[in-house]
């Protein structure tokens, strides 16, 4: 409601506009001055209206001047039509100042309306010559505002200056603030605090300025103070940046390791933050966290921080890594090392995330990747800290994979093992030690095994190393250490593949035949075996066999009897010993009855290896019994028979004793002078040329038999000369003067290559080379008597030349040779089944499939084989089926073969991997693959063979990444060179299949 009074003043004021527009103008114009635009403006609009209607040129008002102050009036009362009045003022009114003035009003209508961009267009047509004092400081602050909120800060920065130098200035509180967001936005932070420091108590800037005071005391390194400030402000309460504010408190506390004080700031931050977090505050919450052994919420925040590759991912990853460890997740803490691991932010970080990773690895049984973890880090960081304890987890790892050979270089290089790397040692001495049986390096294995019988924590594996250094001494001839081993093993028996007590009893049967306790032997060979069965192991049918054996060399023939009736009658396996036992048991009453068996076991067994024995005994009976014709046909079907070269002496010999008593010295002659030319060097020729003499002494042909001894080569007026050097020797020889000994068989050697004694000669010289290993000289010296058997140290340098020609000068090709005829000439079970299985050695290494199958059958039906024996056998037979492409029996071959520790057990894991992808079975392939790398790491061969081919199994399923990771790891870590460049060449291939691949998916 307007009042009487108010109306009636408004009515006097047009009332005197009408009558005196002089006295209207100047009533209007003191509210103008005023302020009063509300007042002044329908004043200046009615003169303006009344001017314009009026003839101007008699007027003493300015219409301009009014048009100006209306137009200024009604942009001061924000009337919209005023903007428009106010721009074509401001456009073409030629009155610069003016337009100046008005410039500056309509800025302020704009800067009112919040119009900014409009605001300083206008104001930059401004000048302050214009202005009074007032609206120059309006000018300066609305103006400098303006460009703040443009973001033109340097416009606005000498404009807000300007204002804050003036205390009595009514926007003297804003423009400190305003000109102190600029400073701390151009980082000039001193001046900054300065303008903030004014308005920290405004009560407009009060909840907003202390968060950025806080943050200049942080960042200009007054850490102390911005922490203590801000938490004094917090307490306070009510601050617009109370989120910030903090964040920058909890900041705080973590920068001075106050985890716990840091949390509950940093925990509220976060969970009034809108997600995701930034990455620096969810670590430290993160931290905060781990700190307080809240591991679930670490990980949770942890987990969020993968997939960089910054030091803060890499510091997550391993703190991620160790928070898993404290909760027992032992498989996500090792992802979480491995992320860190291949992170290089922070190369101590790394070093320990790669350590943690591939113990980890080893501890989950991911063994190769633990293997190769484990192996790169000790030579990237071979002085670390961890180090030793990385050889001692690797040791582990190798120990689980089968790797004894590279295990035992590693554990016996610790300086100080711990008590873990302790206990892992007897294992891998055994484990190695049994490769090396494998491989037929006795000697080696057997230092091993001495070493496991010493050393702590060698319970487990104790039984076990005494059943192995018994087979060792068996098989080495030292009998009594082989019964003392045994015994051992049996006093606390233990089973391990073909280690049980039924095999020690058994080898113990065997060692104590040899040592001629037939008692003895009897009592183990029944413990194996009382009466077998067609279904009975080899074993133990060869056990029952012995025992009989065992009453035979005892004299108890009925019961020997009663045992081989049984193995005849069941048809068990040596039916055919037991039938050649059952003649020898007949002729020592019944020679015929001897004989009768004899020949009927020649007609049951036409194929057995004793046939040769049976028709040489048939003839010794008819010989003792001067049934000499007899005879002849029996020692005639001896010298045929391929199978029978060691018995072909005492043939030829014999039969020239027949014919002789037969009165055909002709024919006796015959014999005589074949044996001399074929075997001169054996027992049995000298036998020949005492009969032969006999004979031409009978005739009276003395001077023939000089011929006849010259023509064999033999020199019946011996020198006496070759007799006294080899004497010379022989006497230093047994003096031990073995350096003296050896000069003076080498010069008999020299001078008498044909001499008497040139066999004894060249054995002794191969035994004093061979004790001082010197291998190439002794073998030299025993293929010199090898060369002439059969004869006294024939089969012997046999057995040693071949020994040496393979194990040690890796002749394979003559090694070969050396057991063939030692298989010929062999006159004991155990040469035979030596040259066999040395043959069979030999045959594997040359890829002589052909001659090694047959050999292989041979010595698997061959009685006393052991498994090491039937190994090698399969491995041959699985070798020569894969060469054919017969996958299916090649598996089944080398499954047969894959269950030892060796060397060839290891190429027959390898070759199960391989048949299985030949015949594309790739995840049966994949897993036999990984089943070598695990079983069989002393074998680097076939455990990077392994990796290639499961690179291949990854190329045939496409899978182009894992195919070209396996085969890069081969080229970083494999050590034989043409592996290495299978492996290259491989993943050149998967590269470029890969880069096809990814052009026709694009296409």
């Amino acid at each position: 409601m307007i009042s009487c009074s108010v109306l009636q003043m408004v009515h006097a004021q047009q009332t005197a506009i009408f009558t005196d527009p002089q006295a209207g103008f100047k009533q209007a114009k003191e509210y103008y001055q005023r302020e009063q635009y509300s007042l002044a403006f329908p004043l200046f609009k009615e003169l303006s209206m009344q001017l314009r209607e009026a003839d101007r040129s008699g007027q003493s008002l300015n219409y301009q001047e009014i048009r100006f102050y209306t137009i200024v009036c009604g942009l001061r009362q924000n009337e919209q039509g005023a903007v428009v009045q106010a721009t074509e003022f401001v456009d073409l009114d030629d009155n610069q100042s003016r337009v100046e003035l008005m410039s500056f009003h309509l800025g302020e209508y704009y800067f009112r309306h919040k119009d900014y961009y409009q605001a300083v267009t206008q104001y930059e047509k401004t000048s302050v010559e214009h202005l009074n004092n007032k609206e120059v400081a309006d000018l300066k602050f609305h103006q400098g505002y303006s460009y703040f909120h443009l973001q033109r800060f340097d416009q606005a920065k000498p404009l807000l200056d300007a204002v804050r130098q003036a205390k009595d200035n009514p926007n003297y509180a804003a423009a400190n603030y305003y000109y102190g967001f600029i400073l701390f936005r151009d980082k000039q932070y001193r001046e900054a605090l300065a303008s903030f420091k004014v308005v920290e108590n405004d009560e407009e800037f009060k909840d907003v300025v202390p968060y950025y005071i806080a943050t200049i005391y942080n960042i200009t390194g007054e850490k102390d103070k911005a922490l203590t400030y801000a938490s004094e402000k917090l307490k306070q309460g009510g601050g617009h940046y109370d989120l910030e504010m903090r964040r920058l408190v909890g900041h705080g506390w973590f920068e001075k390791g106050d985890f716990s004080k840091a949390l509950p700031y940093l925990e509220t931050y976060a969970a009034k933050t809108k997600p995701p977090l930034p990455r620096n505050d969810l670590y430290e919450l993160s931290y905060s966290y781990y700190f307080a052994g809240n591991y679930r919420k670490a990980i949770d925040g942890f987990k969020q921080l993968s997939g960089k590759e910054d030091s803060l991912a890499q510091n997550a990853m391993y703190l991620l890594g160790d928070s898993y460890l404290k909760t027992n997740q032992k498989a996500n803490a090792r992802n979480a090392f491995l992320f860190c691991s291949i992170n290089s932010s922070n190369p101590t970080q790394q070093e320990i995330s790669k350590f943690n990773y591939g113990k980890l690895s080893y501890e989950l049984g991911f063994h190769d990747a633990a293997l190769l973890e484990l192996q790169q880090f000790l030579i990237k960081y071979p002085n670390s800290a961890y180090a030793n304890e990385a050889r001692e987890v690797l040791v582990g790892v190798m120990a689980r994979t089968s790797n004894y050979k590279d295990a035992l270089v590693l554990l016996e290089g610790l300086k100080n093992p711990s008590e873990q790397a302790k206990q892992f040692y007897p294992g891998i001495l055994y484990g190695r030690a049994t490769e090396l049986v494998n491989d037929g390096m006795l000697t080696q294995a057997e230092q091993l095994l001495d070493k496991a019988i010493t050393v702590p924590y060698n319970q487990t594996v104790l039984p076990l190393v005494y059943f192995w250094k018994g087979e060792i001494s068996f098989r080495t001839g030292r009998t009594d250490e082989s019964v003392r081993n045994y015994s051992e093993y049996l006093a606390k028996p233990k089973i391990s593949n073909e280690v049980t007590p039924q095999h020690a009893r058994y080898n113990l049967g065997y060692a104590y035949l040899k040592k001629e306790m037939y008692p003895q032997a009897q009592g183990f060979f029944e413990q194996v075996v009382k009466v077998p069965s067609p279904t009975s192991s080899a074993i133990e049918m060869d056990a029952y066999l012995r025992t009989g054996d065992c009453y035979y060399m005892q004299r108890d023939y009925k019961r020997a009897a009663v045992v081989y009736d049984n193995v005849i009658k069941n048809a068990l396996a040596g039916s055919d010993y037991a039938a050649f036992q059952k003649g020898m048991i007949a002729g020592i009453t019944n020679s015929p009855e001897k004989i009768r068996q004899l020949n009927q076991l020649q007609r049951t067994y036409p194929a057995s290896s004793l046939i040769p024995d049976a028709n040489m005994e048939i003839a010794n009976t008819y010989l003792a019994d001067e049934s000499f014709r007899e005879a002849i046909p029996y020692l005639s079907a001896v010298l045929k028979d391929g199978r029978s070269e060691a018995l072909k002496p005492k043939a030829y010999l014999k039969a020239g004793i027949a014919y002789y008593n037969m009165n055909n010295n002709a024919e006796a002659l015959k014999q005589y002078n074949t044996l001399l030319q074929q075997y001169p060097n054996s027992q049995e020729a000298d036998d020949a040329l005492d009969n032969a003499k006999v004979i031409y002494i009978e005739e009276g042909k003395t001077s023939d038999y000089v011929n006849f001894a010259k023509k064999m080569g033999r020199d019946v007026s011996t020198s006496q000369q070759d007799s006294l050097a080899y004497a010379e020797a022989e006497v230093q020889m047994n003096n031990a003067n073995f350096t003296n000994a050896l000069q003076r068989f080498e010069s008999y050697i020299s001078n008498y290559p044909e001499g008497r004694y040139i066999i004894e000669a060249n054995y002794y010289k191969a035994e004093i080379h061979n004790s001082r290993k010197e291998v190439a000289k002794a073998a030299e010296a025993y293929e010199a008597v090898a060369d002439r058997v059969p004869n006294k140290f024939g089969e012997k340098s046999l057995l040693h030349a071949a020994r040496l020609n393979f194990f040690d000068l890796k002749k394979y090709d003559k090694a070969a040779t050396l057991y063939e005829r030692l298989k010929e000439f062999a006159t004991t079970e155990e040469n035979k089944l030596e040259s066999m299985r040395g043959l069979l050695r030999s045959q594997y290494q040359l890829a002589n499939w052909t001659a090694a199958s047959e050999n292989a059958k041979d010595l698997l039906t061959f009685k006393g084989a052991s498994a090491d024996d039937k190994l090698l056998a399969n491995m041959v037979l699985g070798r020569s089926a894969q060469e054919q492409g017969q996958y299916d029996l090649a598996i089944s071959y080398f499954k047969a073969a894959a269950s030892g520790k060796g060397a060839m057990s290891a190429e027959a894991r390898y070759g199960v991997a391989y048949g299985l992808f030949q015949q594309s079975k790739v995840k049966e392939a994949e897993k036999a693959a990984f089943d070598v790398i695990n079983k069989s790491g002393s074998y680097e061969m076939w455990v990077t063979k392994a990796y290639i081919l499961l690179g291949d199994i990854y190329m045939k399923q496409e899978d182009y990444f894992n195919a070209k990771a396996t085969f890069q790891s081969v080229v970083e870590n494999a050590s034989i060179p043409e592996l290495k460049e299978e492996a290259q060449r491989k993943l050149n291939q998967a590269t470029e299949a890969e880069r096809k691949q990814v052009k026709v998916s694009n296409n």
